[in-house]
């Protein structure tokens, strides 16, 4: 007890557990610092369970599909488009849209959508596009048949992760479906998902920098064939393979050829 008649009492953050049901009965920085840690906690959690799960492009697949469900919609787009490229030069990272529906979009389409005034930033209300009303909005009747290939509604949500232009497409087969007030939440969550998966986005965007002839000897040498062997196989010399195989390691950035060959094989180069 101290002179001013009040007691101060010293406690650790990690001896306070809250429950809801006793928080009256909490003093004001008690229950406070309970609250506090409990936040901290479940937002640790949180991150964890999220950077475990997009370990691989099947996982970063399966969160997409449950990002899908949870609004409402039946399909997704996950796409990047390079800065210094032009806007149509796309790249679909992970998507379950139907190939037919893809071809007839076409690249430029997609980009379109991607980028249209419709497309929402973080912290802005993200707006629809009716697939029927797009030839006036896009141009071209492509956009109007993504309405019969079951994409009637389209939100398109801009990703800030990094120094990357992601965007991603949720899409649903009847206008209305999808649940607008989720998509702030929905955008944050891709955003804060990606974020921690960096090796999965690095690898999907990458782009292939190999020349033919570089990449016919990356995979021949993947094949177990030796310089001599690749050099019969493509009727050049022994020193234009080593050649090719020595700017295929720089241009990957590895440091050997099984270093160049694992970076091509797990970018789908080769």
């Amino acid at each position: 007890m101290g002179t001013s008649g009040v007691r101060v009492a010293f406690f650790r953050p990690s001896e306070v557990f809250f429950d809801p049901v006793q928080a009256p009965a909490f003093s004001g920085l008690k229950w406070i610092l309970a609250k506090y840690r409990m936040t901290a906690l479940a937002a640790r959690n949180e991150q964890t369970t999220v950077a475990a799960r997009l370990a691989s492009r099947s996982d970063l697949t399966a969160f997409f599909m449950n990002m899908t469900d949870e609004i409402g919609a039946d399909g997704y787009m996950l796409v990047a488009i390079p800065q210094d490229q032009d806007r149509d030069n796309l790249q679909i990272i992970a998507s379950n849209w139907i190939y037919d529906a893809i071809q007839i979009a076409g690249h430029a389409l997609i980009a379109g959508l991607a980028q249209s005034p419709f497309a929402s930033a973080p912290g802005v209300r993200p707006q629809s596009l009716i697939a029927a009303q797009a030839p006036a909005v896009l141009g071209g009747e492509e956009a109007r048949l993504l309405d019969v290939l079951g994409h009637a509604e389209i939100f398109a949500l801009r990703l800030h992760v990094g120094r990357q232009r992601l965007f991603v497409l949720f899409s649903a087969a009847e206008a209305g479906r999808i649940d607008p007030a989720a998509m702030p939440r929905t955008q944050l969550e891709c955003c804060y998902a990606l974020s921690q998966a960096p090796a999965i986005l690095a690898a999907a965007t990458m782009r292939d920098p190999l020349s033919d002839r570089e990449r016919e000897c990356l995979f021949w040498v993947s094949e177990g064939k030796t310089t001599d062997e690749v050099a019969l196989i493509l009727g050049v010399s022994s020193n234009t393979v080593n050649s090719y195989i020595t700017h295929a390691i720089q241009k990957l950035s590895a440091s050997n050829r099984a270093m160049a060959i694992a970076t091509a094989i797990r970018s789908g180069i080769i």
